[in-house]
């Protein structure tokens, strides 16, 4: 859970990441469930927020529509991506009656871009390199209350480019990314408990995050191996157009996944991570199951 920045991609894409849509050309639908519990909530210094409790247990569903064309700049083909989040269940206890912390199940804000799949560099034994660039929207169509701690959408507008790239080390062994870059547009409706009373707007600070992992193939159809995700706020957010320091998010987390492949349209991946090395955030553990399936 974040405090200033926008939910964003930490962990929901893995192995294989550069790689070509599965199933080819067309439409593809992704059907995500995440769940995220905690029992900590950190401050500038990774120190534990002093609450009588501080439980915080979402669960969530995405669906993504992934369209792959054919033909574009540089030994590309184009595409299309949309995702849009729904928060099914929010269970939070500060043991204070949510007095201080409180949450809204609802829809979240929409992630749409624009793609390039390079053509993949080909080996002897297959491929050795695979890689994409998106240019990403995050749409601030969610629901929002200011005066509501845990929100499905954020009420501004982010930018949220990536690189994803997968590098087969041998035949069976491969290495992904998913790099990406975070910019906020103002939110001019900001939580006046959060922010102050006189607050009118809040512009969350730049950020970077990765997904990163490591898979071996044991056999054509099933693969698993190490995932983790870092993210690392490097401005600072801003309150009424000036720097508010201090509030600077930071998160590392790592765990096993696994992905199986029942066919060439339809593929099943689960990833556990445990967060740590956390700053101005909630320290928990996140749980995600991502169905792919070629339409």
């Amino acid at each position: 859970m974040a405090t200033d920045l926008p939910v964003v991609n930490l962990g929901a894409t893995t192995f294989y990441d550069g790689a070509k849509i599965p199933g080819g050309n067309g439409w593809t639908s992704l059907l995500y469930y995440q769940n995220y519990e905690a029992n900590k909530i950190t401050d500038n210094k990774g120190h534990e927020i002093g609450l009588p409790k501080s439980k915080v247990n979402v669960d969530s569903v995405l669906l993504q529509m992934v369209y792959q064309g054919e033909g574009g700049p540089m030994n590309t083909d184009w595409g299309l991506s949309a995702t849009l989040p729904f928060v099914t269940k929010v269970d939070i206890d500060d043991g204070l009656n949510n007095a201080v912390l409180d949450g809204k199940e609802g829809v979240g804000d929409l992630n749409a871009g624009v793609f390039l799949q390079f053509k993949p560099i080909m080996g002897e034994s297959g491929p050795i390199f695979m890689q994409r660039l998106e240019a990403a929207v995050i749409i601030p169509v969610g629901q929002y209350d200011k005066h509501t701690a845990v929100n499905p959408g954020a009420n501004f507008w982010s930018f949220n480019p990536y690189w994803a790239a997968t590098f087969w080390a041998t035949p069976k062994t491969t290495i992904s990314w998913r790099l990406h870059y975070l910019w906020n547009a103002k939110n001019n409706n900001p939580s006046p408990e959060v922010y102050g009373a006189d607050a009118d707007s809040m512009q969350a600070g730049q950020a970077v995050h990765l997904n990163f992992n490591t898979a071996y193939a044991f056999t054509p159809q099933f693969s698993a191996g190490i995932n983790g995700y870092w993210l690392n706020q490097f401005t600072d957010t801003q309150i009424d157009g000036h720097d508010a320091p201090g509030r600077k998010e930071r998160v590392f987390a790592i765990g096993p996944g696994a992905v199986y492949t029942f066919s060439r349209d339809n593929l099943l991946f689960a990833n556990m991570y445990f967060e740590s090395d956390v700053k101005n955030r909630t320290e928990g553990n996140r749980f995600i199951l991502r169905w792919v399936h070629k339409l």
